[in-house]
């Protein structure tokens, strides 16, 4: 679950860490909390809720025990938007902001309020999920930035600090210290989580978390819970990897990441046993992808990587930290045991075969605008697997003239009038040259059937 931090609101926090036998140390954030709130902000969601939801959430609970949800309701309703809420923070006075994938995922309109009760429309630049980073921008400047810091002189015990808004709550703030840095969770490789104890719940995602010189550390992305709710283990992710995020986003519209190609597992007292090892240490590969770096320089299942550019491994998380931290095409040197014996191996880094797109859409026509829907080109492989050419509608508002025209969520267009349309540019040019009154036929394609609606335009 992805929700976030930050259950205790307080203008002045005094938290007391006992070091030892030496005198119980006061740490005020009071002074912290006022400097840097003006920078943290609300982000509000609109989401358009899918055609198979809507239907979903109407079909009885006695139905669907017996149907399960894929029963079909006689009437279609018109998409409904929901209402979701979390956090953000300034990166730049130009009007920046970090938050989380999982935030703005499959927003229709994005808005954010300021310190000063403002209110302000954000346009989400592009977003990665598997770093779980977004990156927004609203029009203005002199906006208050913060700091952003070093993660490397964060240590386990420190001090840290969040601000957001739990459950609506705004500015919020909570503290508490560094469990664990370069936290890897299950099935993602790509972050190495700050794990804090400090108190985050549902509204808090997206939100900054300081170091105790007011500087930003991490992004607070999650918690572990069972509940729903804060149980004491929460995690941010490193304010340097999200940066990185945010550059490649900013200057190639995606993210790119260095690969080895192999699947990797921890070496534990009964593996360090059979491979003659002191102790458990280092990385064993389980599998190694076809056509990939490893596969390329002759790393085999059943290596152990030990060393990574002379630096030890303890386990599979610091080699795959410092993987995340290579360039593409670098090439890096590993020390392998093979065979009970070390041996010296040099492969190149290449480009995730997943690097992820910005997940910018374009809005030819925004969900608040009059016709109220959001496009995106369909891929070669889609073009390929279904035969077919035209744009893809991502996003409808229900208060758009498209939805009231009858257009759905993934309906593909594919002609306006007597214009065969392939690409968003051949949309724009349609729809500038059409008469900005009446309806226009349009051609769709639904669920690999093909209509014909009346569109209007006014």
């Amino acid at each position: 679950m992805k929700n976030i931090h930050l259950n205790h609101a307080l203008a002045a926090f005094t938290l007391t860490l006992s070091l030892g036998t030496q005198a119980a140390v006061p740490v005020d954030f009071s002074n912290l909390v006022e400097q840097v709130s003006p920078a943290v902000v609300s982000v509000n969601v609109k989401k358009t809720m899918s055609q198979q939801e809507m239907m979903q959430e109407q079909i009885p609970d006695i139905f669907r025990r017996f149907f399960g949800n894929q029963m079909m309701l006689p009437q279609q309703p018109v998409p409904r938007e929901q209402n979701a809420y979390g956090s953000a923070f300034f990166i730049s006075q130009d009007g920046y902001l970090l938050t989380n994938h999982h935030v703005v995922k499959d927003a229709a309109k994005v808005s954010i309020t300021l310190d000063d009760r403002r209110e302000l429309d954000a346009e989400v630049i592009g977003s990665d999920e598997r770093t779980d980073v977004a990156l927004l921008k609203v029009k203005g400047e002199h906006f208050p930035a913060l700091k952003i810091g070093n993660v490397e002189w964060l240590k386990v015990g420190q001090p840290v600090l969040a601000i957001g808004s739990p459950f609506g709550f705004d500015y919020s703030a909570s503290a508490g210290i560094v469990s664990a840095k370069s936290r890897t969770m299950s099935n993602e490789t790509a972050v190495p989580f700050i794990q804090t104890d400090v108190a985050l719940n549902p509204g808090n995602s997206g939100g900054p978390l300081f170091n105790g010189q007011g500087e930003v550390v991490g992004v607070n992305s999650r918690i572990f819970s069972g509940t729903g709710g804060y149980m004491g283990l929460s995690f941010s992710i490193p304010i340097d990897v999200a940066m990185d995020v945010v550059n490649q986003l900013k200057t190639t519209g995606k993210v790119t990441r260095p690969y080895l190609g192999v699947m990797l597992q921890d070496v534990d007292r009964n593996l360090s046993e059979a491979y003659q090892l002191d102790r458990p240490e280092g990385a064993l590969i389980a599998q190694v992808a076809a056509n990939s770096p490893a596969e390329q320089a002759g790393l085999k299942a059943g290596d152990i990587i030990l060393g990574y550019n002379g630096q030890n491994l303890k386990r599979t998380s610091d080699l795959i930290n410092l993987i995340n931290r290579s360039q593409i095409n670098q090439k890096v040197s590993l020390t392998i045991l093979r065979a009970n014996k070390r041996q010296e191996m040099n492969v190149t880094l290449r480009s995730a075969p997943d690097e992820t797109p910005a997940t910018k859409t374009e809005h030819t026509n925004n969900p608040t605008t009059k016709l109220g829907i959001a496009l995106r080109e369909l891929t070669p492989q889609e073009q390929a697997r279904h035969n077919l050419q035209g744009i893809v509608v991502e996003n409808v508002s229900y208060t758009g003239l498209a939805a009231q025209s009858g257009v759905q969520q993934y309906d593909v267009i594919t002609q306006i009038g007597q214009k065969t349309i392939k690409n968003l540019n051949e949309f724009k040019q349609v729809m500038a040259s059409l008469d900005k009154k009446g309806v226009v036929p349009i051609y769709l394609v639904r669920q690999g059937q093909p209509m014909i609606l009346g569109l209007r335009l006014q």
